[in-house]
């Protein structure tokens, strides 16, 4: 499995910062790093008072230098890409030790005047990678060669990264030619590359959608990381501007079947699975009339073997299409694969 082209110099082993994070959806970005390029990772560093760990040794920043570390990445995605107060002194600490810092949220490092003046002292690196290129195009709807595929979910964090990725590979496994395409900071800093969406002025999302994705060979995937959600009423204008410049001939709905409501905002139910494909449908099918749906790829880490099976065999045969949980594998996941190169 290709990847999209390594733009970044990224200082890998990491430590991976939690901050004061007690919600797990908001850590996606360290337990993504942790699951997809575990040989990166040394350990984890938080706050006093954080709940959330990744399961790495806990490690101060200079026992992860002196472990051979080179970065701290900030493995938080939190509602508004800031970083805290409370982060600032920990982040100081780890330039002092010899780290350089890693982050992919909204708010920049540079733009922190006591992490800017730390990092001249101490001639560390400051990298920010939620950083669109310059002169993103407008979108011009054209259809371009190649097949594509894009994970859409029901609602943020729920495994649109790590079903694509799975996805990815399992093309890739089978002799297909395949790029995975990330749209986020976790995809980029696991890909080393992509484009941050989210990031990026509404005007240039599908053109920016478009770059990501160019004309390929007639037998080559290009697999797209979803972004948000097309119901999210904090996010779903990324959502359509990633699904109209991307253009998927196929898509994969995922979904968190624990999940009652959209991680913090309670006041908003999840939409069903046949609201989200049928919206999905609607939408997308303005700059690809031939798009389908492949399947439902549903995280069932709540769920033992057994229920999760249940759960998979009762969903497909509701919708009349595969459903699996792409980490979880197995002949569910098989027949998604299938269904989606069919």
């Amino acid at each position: 499995m290709k990847t999209t082209t390594a733009a970044l110099q990224l200082p890998y082993p990491y430590l991976l910062f939690l901050g004061d994070t007690t919600e797990p959806s908001f850590a996606k970005t360290a337990f993504g790093l942790r699951d997809w390029v575990p040989e990166r990772c040394l350990g984890e560093w938080a706050c006093e008072g954080a709940t959330v760990t990744t399961g790495l040794p806990r490690l101060t920043p200079k026992e992860a230098c002196a472990k051979g570390a080179r970065g701290l990445v900030i493995g938080v995605a939190n509602i508004g890409g800031m970083i805290g107060e409370s982060w600032i002194p920990l982040l100081v600490e780890a330039l002092a030790a010899g780290l350089d810092l890693v982050s992919g949220l909204h708010a920049k490092l540079n733009d922190v005047p006591q992490l800017k003046e730390a990092a001249v002292r101490t001639g560390r690196r400051l990298i920010d990678v939620r950083v669109p290129p310059a002169s993103i195009p407008i979108a011009t709807g054209r259809k371009r060669s190649g097949q594509r595929l894009l994970t859409v979910g029901t609602d943020c964090a729920l495994g649109k990264k790590y079903t694509a990725l799975a996805l990815a590979r399992a093309f890739a496994e089978r002799g297909l030619p395949v790029d995975f395409r990330a749209t986020g900071q976790t995809g980029i800093l696991i890909a080393g590359g992509g484009m941050p969406m989210d990031a990026v002025v509404a005007d240039f999302e599908a053109g920016a959608a478009e770059v990501l994705s160019p004309d390929a060979a007639r037998d080559h995937w290009d697999v797209i990381e979803g972004q948000g959600s097309l119901f999210h009423p904090s996010y779903a204008a990324v959502s359509l501007g990633l699904l109209h410049g991307s253009q998927p001939d196929v898509f994969v709905v995922c979904h968190d079947p624990s999940r009652k409501h959209m991680v913090g905002h309670p006041e908003f139910a999840l939409p069903s699975l046949p609201e989200t494909i049928d919206l999905t449908l609607q939408l997308g099918r303005r700059t690809n009339p031939a798009m389908r749906c492949a399947g439902i790829s549903l995280n069932t880490s709540a769920f033992d073997a057994t229920a999760a099976r249940e759960l998979l065999a009762r969903e497909s045969m509701q919708l009349g299409l595969p459903a699996a949980d792409p980490i979880r594998k197995g002949p569910e996941f098989q027949r998604l694969v299938d269904s989606c190169l069919a």
